[in-house]
């Protein structure tokens, strides 16, 4: 039986282990941390959202990008600083304008398969992660905003997703508990939230169960391969030590392209830090004050989900400002402030920060393949749809290994030489 190293803890080296693990490969999983998902995968919006599918390379976004780029609160924030890795990958995001269109629908067809996986898998394991099946509210303030989410409708419908038109009255009706005044909105009752921490760490205890070794608390320094033996170098308390394996999986979020250029790949993924609290509702007129409907704000780039009876968690924002993980103040507070805004009845008196680096491709694509050597694969770069798209993306290197196995037994098999008949 092959072997196979999942480098990263995550949600996409998790269902990456488990999808492998299902098929009968043997499974060692790397994470630097104690557990895991205790990074990126720890607080994020929550939002299974195949709605939020439109990709970021949109002639728009650097209009914002540059109009925002001195405001500190902004939702979109560049620091001004120049770094290679930074330019190269902007200069990349310009050239992918150009597949904003067929990006944008792919994503949409992959969030919307990425679905079965994750359900399946929950149910499957008994997994509880605050599943709220409710859908997803778009609000929209001002009828540009509006237009272009029909616009953008119309690239999710081509993804196969359906989601619909409603009025400020309808937004009323879909979530009484939404303040404010708004232009209109759309819905997508196939999306849901969920705790990503809570499913990672449930379906980590999965993989355990089918045999998956997790290897907790080792730094992976180095990675090698020559096309048929992958080598992992992890170092921890300064002791470093070496483990063979027959096939490697970099999973490693904003960490891969470190490891891809190890392994003579160019992986250009870009660390964009993101922001989010968990407002813990500790009262009875909290918890009613605050939404069941999960919510996208266009305008202030923020997404919200409830998570069980007593947390409610807004998270969005984008800095690129490198490997930095500060939580800043005033990237905090316009989430405390939407949250007074949105949904005055909510007590903010317990607020918990966190933030977080997704990692990013230029296209906004995922990097979900082969590498230049033959035992290398690629799972990483979902941005700010790993929590959505992470099932499809497992399943989909689950099966380029599996076949990749498969036809290595035929070559072996051709290649031996024929049995002889032995006379009676």
């Amino acid at each position: 039986m092959k072997s196979i190293a999942v480098i990263g803890g995550g949600i996409t080296g998790v269902t990456t282990a488990y999808a492998l693990a299902q098929k009968g490969l043997r499974v060692t999983l790397f994470e630097k941390q104690r557990y895991a998902a205790m990074e990126t995968s720890f607080a994020n919006g929550g939002q299974l959202s195949a709605s939020n599918a439109e990709v970021w390379t949109h002639p728009s976004t650097l209009v914002k990008g540059l109009k925002w780029m001195l405001k500190s609160d902004a939702p979109l924030l560049v620091n001004p600083k120049p770094s290679w890795h930074k330019l190269s990958w902007f200069a990349e995001f310009i050239a992918s304008i150009a597949q904003y269109r067929e990006n944008t629908i792919e994503t949409a067809r992959l969030a919307v398969r990425a679905r079965d996986y994750l359900f399946a898998w929950a149910d499957q394991e008994g997994i509880d992660f605050d599943l709220k099946k409710q859908g997803i509210l778009h609000i929209y303030r001002d009828r540009k905003g509006f237009e272009h989410a029909g616009q953008v409708s119309q690239l999710l419908a081509q993804g196969g997703l359906p989601r619909r038109a409603v009025t400020p009255a309808e937004m009323k009706a879909i979530e009484p508990t939404l303040a404010g005044d708004y232009y209109g909105g759309y819905y997508t009752e196939s999306d849901s939230t969920g705790d990503i921490h809570k499913f990672t760490q449930g379906l980590a205890r999965a993989c355990e169960r089918l045999g998956v070794n997790f290897v907790y608390g080792k730094n992976v320094v180095q990675v090698q391969s020559n096309g048929q033996v992958a080598r992992v170098q992890t170092e921890v308390d300064s002791q470093r030590e070496w483990q063979r394996f027959d096939e490697i999986v970099v999973c490693a979020g904003v960490a891969s392209r470190r490891f891809a250029a190890q392994l003579g790949d160019r992986v250009n993924v870009y660390p964009v830090k993101g922001y989010s609290i968990t407002v813990n509702l500790l009262d009875a007129a909290s918890q009613q004050a605050a939404p069941q409907v999960s919510l996208l704000d266009d305008e202030t780039k923020l997404v919200t989900s409830r998570l069980g009876l007593d947390r409610f968690r807004v998270a969005g924002t984008a800095e690129f400002n490198g490997l930095n993980k500060d939580i800043r103040a005033d990237r905090i507070q316009p989430l405390v402030n939407w949250v007074n805004q949105c949904f005055p009845g909510v007590s903010t008196r317990q607020v918990v920060p966190w933030a977080g680096l997704r990692p990013m491709m230029p296209n906004m694509m995922p990097r979900v393949g082969r590498g230049k050597a033959a035992n290398v694969f690629y799972n990483t770069g979902h941005g700010h749809l790993g929590w959505t798209l992470s099932a499809v993306t497992a399943a989909m290197i689950a099966e380029m290994i599996e076949q990749v196995t498969r036809n290595a037994q035929i070559q072996q098999l051709m290649a031996a030489p024929p049995l002889r008949e032995q006379n009676a």
